[in-house]
């Protein structure tokens, strides 16, 4: 048995212990002897993918693979985790330079007439707080979209005519 699935079962039987009995000292001691259990069966953090760390009345949960944070404490009907909040603005300032300094490379490659990488466009997003730039379509795309809408009108009006011929033969 793995010890995922084991440290499962334990909390599994925890929660429901602790949703079953009543509030008071012996809610207490099962929830105190459900961490301390679960404390003893954490995986490490050479072979599990999750790493817990005892913080306060609850633990921080560590995603190894993919590097989430989560907090998990007790709540009425065993442990919750939830996931860490992050610094918005520090994410969305990275972004940002990221973008700029994508751009100037993408400027400078198209300038000593090198081929941009596969799935690179040319043109690099608008700036914060500069509107986009919408490109309108010419005339000539206008008439081939006027065109096709009126071969698709014709073909549905044709299909309703057929229909409704096939109904007045079968009456």
């Amino acid at each position: 048995m793995s010890l995922e699935s084991t440290t499962l079962k334990t909390l599994a039987a925890g929660i429901i212990v602790l949703s079953l009995s009543g509030p008071g000292r012996a809610q207490n001691q099962l929830q105190d002897q459900l961490q301390d259990q679960l404390q003893d069966q954490l995986p490490d953090s050479a072979g599990g993918r999750y790493i817990f760390s005892k913080q306060g009345n609850g633990f921080v949960r560590l995603d190894s693979k993919t590097g989430e944070v989560a907090l998990c404490s007790p709540k009425s009907v065993g442990l919750a985790c939830e996931a860490a909040p992050e610094d918005r603005t520090v994410l969305e300032n990275e972004i940002a330079r990221l973008r700029s300094e994508n751009a100037i490379l993408k400027k400078d490659l198209i300038a000593r007439g090198l081929p941009l990488p596969p799935g690179a466009s040319a043109e690099p997003p608008p700036a914060q707080g500069e509107a986009p730039v919408v490109r309108l379509p010419s005339d000539a795309e206008i008439d081939r979209m006027v065109a096709l809408a009126g071969r698709v009108w014709h073909r549905l009006i044709d299909a309703l005519e057929r229909a409704q011929r096939q109904i007045l033969n079968k009456s």
